[in-house]
């Protein structure tokens, strides 16, 4: 590395929300940042107006805040510096670099259709690089509108790429193209060179869709006088359907994982490895060891499939990893907007949420599966899987619930380990399997046939809720 400060960025365009191609863009600069110890920041780029939407701006940097990303420095808008722009778009007019274009669009269509029956090259055939200057000062005397073009030398434009090494084109290849519109507003290319210089940004990090670009932007370098960033050009994320990636395509954005329970750090790890190697056999690991091992050499030029079920994979193994606590915090809300509890009764009975995130955790892949599996530790409205019921639920089973729910009222420890005890002795003096036990008391304090360990449920239930549940389940097969 120089030894100049490492500074990078991500340049989002508030065209749509945060998706995961953009999100894994995002986390490669954030490690090359911290890895090196530099700046990570960030430019929204919305001056393009008929695409631009002001409304997406904060779900975009709630989504970047949200996969832990944290920026250095003031956001810098596009919008804000159209006029600093300009002044650069007239420097190249008057350097030499640049001329101006007073082909209309129409015109320009017409030539693109000639070349492409002709199958010739799709590029501009330079028509105004030959005017003379009266011939320019009689356009701008008439008031014909005009673009700047930038005009392309001969020869070929190379750059060094730390993902595919050395890049070469035939600046034959590259056409005269326009730096700033007819109404002086300065294209895509000519601002982010501008931005990228003025915000010292020594590595630019982006999609390999960006290279036709980048070989563009390297005219405007040397043009403007500016130093060259170091380029790197990470592969695509593909769709299983090998298109890629993309917002308008309807691919899922951020905020949407994070509704469908995926955590922050299982999405920030899985998107890491695609495209980037640890080089070794684990897949696992904390944002903090990602900081750590972080290596650019280790970029893959291939493009990488996105596949959602290896996504899944990733969160339950990071739910295992994190601490019940900080579930608890995810799932809080999850249980308030479903309905099931209140944001108050959660703030007085966090152990309480806490233990159930506990005893589910094992058993789920999202954070809102813990919704799905456990609202019966929150709200039980006595309906219970018919298939199981018509199982479970036989006369037979009616007194030995009775029972149980009168031994569980006298116990003055109401554990695991005690509530155990009890259901085995009621099971030997029956001479009975503890199946035939476990199956209706799951059944009666839950609503499921299938769940996380009895005893636990009935540990974090409590003597009040289980004892309430065994009679009320007693009453319903009665009433059969």
């Amino acid at each position: 590395m120089s030894e100049k400060t490492v500074r990078v960025r991500l340049a989002p365009s508030p065209s749509g929300y945060l998706h995961v191609g953009t999100a894994r863009m995002a986390i490669a600069n954030y490690l090359f940042a911290r890895h090196n110890k530099g700046k990570f920041l960030i430019r929204i780029e919305d001056t393009d107006t008929a695409r631009s939407d002001a409304s997406l701006i904060e779900p975009i940097l709630a989504a970047i805040k949200w996969l832990g990303l944290d920026w250095d420095e003031e956001i810098v808008y596009q919008s804000k510096r159209i006029d600093h722009y300009n002044q650069f778009a007239v420097k190249l007019l008057e350097g030499g670099h640049g001329y101006r274009c007073f082909c209309t669009p129409e015109r320009l269509a017409e030539d693109r259709e000639k070349a492409r029956a002709a199958k010739g090259p799709m590029r501009y055939n330079r028509r105004c690089l030959g005017l003379s200057q009266d011939e320019i000062d009689k356009k701008l005397a008439a008031g014909e509108q005009f673009a700047i073009r930038l005009r392309i030398p001969e020869g070929a434009t190379s750059f060094d790429d730390i993902v595919s090494g050395r890049l070469n084109r035939s600046n034959e290849e590259i056409e005269d193209f326009i730096v700033a519109r007819s109404d002086g507003r300065a294209t895509y290319n000519l601002a982010v060179v501008i931005d990228d210089h003025d915000m010292g940004i020594t590595h630019v990090i982006r999609g390999n869709d960006h290279i036709t670009n980048t070989f563009k932007q390297v005219h405007i370098y040397d043009a403007l006088g500016f130093d060259l960033p170091v380029f790197g050009h990470l592969p695509m994320i593909l769709r299983p359907d090998k298109k890629k990636v993309s917002k308008r395509l309807g691919d899922k954005d951020v905020g949407e994982y994070r509704k469908e329970g995926i955590l922050p750090e299982a999405i920030f790890n899985y998107l890491c490895l695609l495209g980037w190697s640890p080089k070794t056999d684990r897949e696992i690991y904390s944002v903090e060891e990602l900081i750590e091992i972080f290596n650019p050499d280790n970029f893959n030029p291939s493009n990488a499939v996105f596949d959602q079920e290896k996504l899944i994979a990733f969160n339950k193994a990071h739910i295992m990893l994190k601490p019940d606590h900080d579930l608890a915090v995810e799932l809080a809300p999850m249980l308030v907007e479903a309905g099931l509890t209140t944001k108050y009764w959660l703030e007085t009975r966090w152990e309480y949420l806490r233990a159930v995130v506990g005893v589910l955790k094992g058993r789920v892949s999202r954070v809102s599966e813990f919704v799905d599996h456990g609202g019966y530790f929150f709200d039980f409205d006595y309906k219970y899987d018919p298939e199981a019921a018509a199982k479970q639920f036989t006369k037979e089973a009616g007194p030995l619930l009775t029972e149980l729910a009168d031994r569980f009222e006298q116990l003055e420890e109401f554990t695991h380990d005690s509530t155990e005890a009890v259901l085995s002795q009621v099971a030997a003096e029956r001479e009975l399997k503890k199946a035939k036990l476990i199956h209706p008391t799951r059944l009666a304090v839950s609503g499921m046939k299938v769940g996380p360990g009895l005893y636990d449920i009935l540990a974090v239930l409590g003597k009040t809720r289980v004892v309430e549940r065994l009679r009320k389940a007693v009453e319903y097969i009665e009433k059969q």
